[in-house]
């Protein structure tokens, strides 16, 4: 009789333990799918920003017609896109790529960094890059607790008898600004044509550092004092 109540028990605690994992599973899940509204929600706010961005630039650079299609067609297929989070992702890249093409453009022409409707789409802009990171590295980290459950012992047993199945990670460039700093444009041979960081001087070689053991070059002697020296 005892081994009975020991082997109800058992299963009753194995029962609780499957209800509290099902449980959590369905929750995390849940919680994926919000996390996942808000990355949303600033990808839709950064799609408005766009619009009014090329069309300022365009204010200044009309000529750099390619630029402006390159970013029109890429905001439409990000904008469209609504597959899984990788296809989002890549869609977002060519996006990301595009718009610093344009912010490259804008590098030319020093009226249109001081207009004022454009510092004020681009301080909101930047907003927006700030508060999309941080939704994605919320949605990220809900995911990551999430697939390791699904492969843990022993919850995946109740992934696999309720087909919880792992998530995907949504992986894409930090931002158009992030600690790359403000896009410029070099033209030097050998560069990039955009690059991202603190604004420097022109690139100078590093002094050639002598082999070891030799020896110091002799002093430059003065030069001669004006007129020549005194007889």
């Amino acid at each position: 009789m005892e081994v009975l109540w020991i082997v109800l028990g058992i299963l009753v605690v194995l029962a609780v333990a499957g209800v509290f994992s099902y449980n959590r599973f369905v929750s995390q899940r849940q919680l994926i799918k919000d996390a996942w509204a808000n990355i949303d929600t600033e990808l839709r706010r950064r799609y408005d920003l766009i619009p009014n961005l090329v069309e300022t630039v365009r204010g200044y650079a009309a000529h750099e017609r390619e630029t402006f299609e390159n970013v029109t067609r890429a905001r439409a297929q990000a904008a469209a896109a609504t597959g899984s989070p990788a296809e989002q992702a890549a869609a977002e890249g060519f996006l990301v790529s595009a718009l610093r093409q344009l912010f490259a453009v804008v590098e030319n022409y020093p009226d249109l960094k001081a207009n004022q409707n454009f510092l004020a789409l681009q301080a909101e802009l930047t907003n927006t890059e700030d508060r999309l990171q941080t939704a994605r590295r919320f949605y990220n980290a809900n995911v990551r607790d999430y697939n390791e459950r699904v492969k843990s012992v022993p919850s995946n047993v109740i992934a696999g008898m309720f087909h919880f199945e792992e998530e995907e990670f949504f992986e894409v460039e930090e931002s158009l600004r992030g600690d790359e700093g403000v896009p410029r444009v070099s033209f030097e041979q050998g560069a990039p044509g955009v690059s991202f960081g603190e604004p420097t001087g022109p690139a100078t070689a590093p002094p050639a550092t002598p082999p070891a053991g030799t020896p110091p070059p002799e002093p430059t002697p003065p030069p001669p004092p004006p007129g020549g020296a005194a007889g």
